[in-house]
């Protein structure tokens, strides 16, 4: 007889431990999930250490049948997105459960009730937390282990989800780009864009140059002012606080390869930038740190399977922008060229840029140009309350 179903807050250091612990429940089965390292779900989960707790409210569930935790999920208001976009919605994220749909009924509702009880009239995810974050579900495209920074999930939640009566608000679309069929030297690149691009360079009177990781401190804040104004206008984006981009600045930081990030200057001043992320997923998958391992020694195999087996052949162009007076001129085009050419000059194998709104046409027409292609999908969902 199956035992009865409860839904209970997370409330004290042994619930928050077991929160997180219950991921590797979740996927002990399957050979592409990669997992995170504990120290950062821990400090996910801190209000005293993230910086996303600043301007939201998060409550956080468990749901257990008898002694067993059977799925997890938080409630989030996030009081700064509903301040730039003039809405009332709540969002949910950290959503894991085994295959029992009841669980999974229970733990959306308990959250929806939460989001409701704060005044809001929409609940929207999954969000861990936020658009500068992890956001999406996988609904397409489990063709191998998730890249640096993107959600991973069953194929079974994509249906427990909907059949909870939420419906897509947007999908998110990773791109994939083959670099062992390209050279430095642009061939196997459409050789059209070749010569755009040149123009372009030419006629705007632009610079393209890379980080100085010397100047991190300042790269940064320029990274701030273009990311900030670049995507205002762009779904779910809510701008970084100061503190958001200190924290995110520090964690960030080891992913970068400094000869593939580009700034875009005029005059001295950044319109764009392009800051892809080293695939960390990669070496971390061989490191794979668990609950009860000493966190020294992740990193100790973590170390040997970066950077001595040097096992890293994927980036992801995770991070750009370009300022608005100064879109449709092709500078994107630029901008991806000089992304690709560097990371084949650093050895990659693959570049993926994601993740791309499907709303946002004009990127997508840019890396259709490339010959990218569209591999994986991931989903915000909707929720009317």
């Amino acid at each position: 007889m199956t035992e009865a179903l409860s839904i209970t807050p997370v409330e004290t250091a042994a619930d928050i431990k077991t929160f997180v612990h219950f991921q590797w429940e979740v996927y002990k089965d399957d050979p592409l999930w990669v997992p995170p390292l504990l120290s950062e779900r821990f400090e996910l989960m801190d209000p005293q250490r993230h910086p996303f707790y600043e301007h939201a409210t998060v409550k956080s569930f468990l749901a257990r049948r008898g002694d067993k935790v059977v799925g997890r999920i938080s409630a989030l208001i996030n009081h700064r997105h509903n301040e730039v976009w003039n809405e009332k919605i709540g969002f949910f994220g950290l959503y894991e459960v085994l295959e029992d749909p009841e669980a999974s009924q229970a733990l959306l509702k308990t959250a929806e009730d939460f989001v409701k009880s704060q005044g809001m009239t929409t609940l929207r995810g999954p969000a861990n937390f936020s658009t500068n974050e992890e956001v999406g579900l996988l609904v397409d495209g489990w063709n191998g282990p998730p890249v640096v920074m993107l959600t991973y999930n069953p194929r079974y939640y994509v249906g427990y989800i909907e059949a909870a009566g939420y419906t897509k608000a947007m999908d998110l679309y990773a791109y994939i780009f083959d670099l062992t069929k390209m050279q430095e030297d642009g061939t196997g690149i459409n050789p059209k864009l070749l010569r755009v691009a040149e123009k372009v360079r030419e006629r705007l009177n632009i610079t393209i140059r890379p980080m100085e990781m010397r100047n991190f401190e300042e790269e940064k804040h320029r990274v701030k002012q273009v990311y900030n104004a670049a995507w205002s206008k762009n779904w779910g984006f809510v701008p970084l606080t100061e503190n958001e981009l200190e924290h995110l600045g520090k964690a960030l930081k080891i992913l970068l390869d400094p000869k593939t990030v580009f700034f875009a200057e005029r005059d001295g001043e950044p319109i764009a930038f392009m800051m892809p992320f080293i695939d960390l997923c990669q070496p971390l998958l061989k490191a794979y740190p668990r609950p009860g391992e000493p966190e020294w020694w992740t990193m100790v195999k973590l170390a040997y399977w970066w950077k001595v087996r040097r096992n890293i052949t994927t980036i992801r162009a995770a991070v750009g922008g370009i300022i608005e007076a100064y879109r449709g001129q092709g500078v994107d085009a630029i901008l991806f060229l000089e992304t690709l050419k560097a990371s084949i000059r650093q050895g990659y194998k693959q570049c993926e840029i994601s993740w791309v709104l499907e709303s946002n046409i004009p990127m997508r027409q840019t890396a259709a140009n490339f010959n990218g292609e569209v591999y994986r999908t991931y989903r915000m969902y909707d929720k009317v309350l």
